[in-house]
């Protein structure tokens, strides 16, 4: 019996002491590498923006839907270690835009760095998760969808960001 509450007792204490993460953290990606890696395979400039110091992207693909539309996707994580998805349409339709952002309704309209973007604000529902708030334009054959749970001034960065290296303002993927 004695041994019994020794062994139980090494358990405890090895539970107590050991740390343990959080959550599940993802490692941070190299996007603008993946993007420049992946750009030979698209005719369209892969957004890849250049952002100021203490954003970090956890992850970059691309992948064609059942629908045919091509879908370049970052996740990134903001200062304030907040989440903004940016998913890039290239010759997508507006059901397409529809879907990456749940059927959001949009509630209004915003100027960014001289781009007009679709604002979806659902931030007064319920446990909206990663989309409390939401952006869309086209930026020529690319229709860019952002949503997440940052601010509505960190969007703006990114929102401005991409606009500007898709426009050609900043050097970064080429286009095809």
């Amino acid at each position: 019996m004695l041994a019994l509450l020794a062994s139980l007792a090494i358990v405890l204490f090895l539970v107590l002491v050991v740390v343990r993460p959080d959550g599940a953290t993802r490692q941070p990606v190299d996007y603008r590498s993946i993007a420049a890696q992946t750009q030979p395979t698209v005719t369209t400039r892969l957004a890849a923006p250049v952002l100021p110091k203490g954003w970090t992207a956890n992850d970059a693909s691309i992948q064609t839907g059942s629908d045919g539309i091509v879908s370049w996707s970052i996740g990134f994580i903001t200062p304030d270690a907040q989440y903004i998805g940016l998913v890039q349409g290239i010759a997508a339709n507006p059901s397409w835009t529809s879907d990456q952002l749940q059927r959001a309704r949009s509630t209004g309209t915003i100027s960014i760095a001289g781009t007009d973007w679709t604002v979806y604000d659902r931030r007064s529902v319920d446990n909206p998760g990663n989309f409390a708030y939401s952006l869309s334009t086209t930026v020529g054959d690319s229709t860019i969808a952002l949503h997440g749970s940052a601010t509505t001034k960190e969007f703006g960065v990114l929102a401005a960001a991409v606009t500007a290296q898709l426009n050609g303002a900043n050097s970064g993927s080429t286009t095809k």
